[in-house]
């Protein structure tokens, strides 16, 4: 099921008291997504659809920075995945990596992961990119999808 996750990823869960479809129903749209996802950054757009577009913006000491990319994979249900990569040349990797949303029935829930990976394909900047994400993610994203599903 979905994109392969390599061993480089950084991985932040969340157990849902609602079955996976429920949970699903915030991923179809692209104010629901925003409605959990815009935290910390902007989510300005997405089409949660295979080919869709993905657009954030995220204010780093008083400066906007765009980033984005590509709706590469939607298992129905149970997973989303994007590619992604900063808009300035200066900040952008040498590829794309790529966030995953998984839904797993768990229990009489769902376990929510969100995964960021693919830093295996930047080459030497594999470790450094990898360890500053893994500092820097945390799980106020999936805490609010909680929430919300929770109400």
């Amino acid at each position: 099921m979905g994109l392969q996750i390599g061993i480089l990823n950084v991985r932040r869960s969340a157990f849902i008291r609602a079955a996976p479809a429920r949970v699903w129903q915030e991923f179809t749209t692209a104010e629901r997504i925003r409605a959990w996802l815009g935290r910390g950054h902007v989510l300005e757009d997405i089409e949660p659809v295979p080919g869709g577009s993905v657009r954030f913006s995220v204010d780093i000491e008083g400066v906007v920075h765009r980033f984005g990319g590509t709706v590469i994979d939607v298992s129905e249900g149970a997973e989303m995945s994007f590619a992604i990569n900063w808009d300035d040349p200066d900040m952008a990797g040498s590829a794309d990596t790529f966030w995953t949303f998984r839904l797993t029935a768990c229990y009489a829930g769902t376990l929510a992961e969100l995964f960021h990976h693919g830093f295996e394909r930047l080459g030497e900047a594999a470790a450094d990119e990898f360890i500053d994400y893994e500092w820097g993610w945390d799980v106020k994203h999936l805490a609010a999808l909680k929430d919300i599903v929770e109400g």
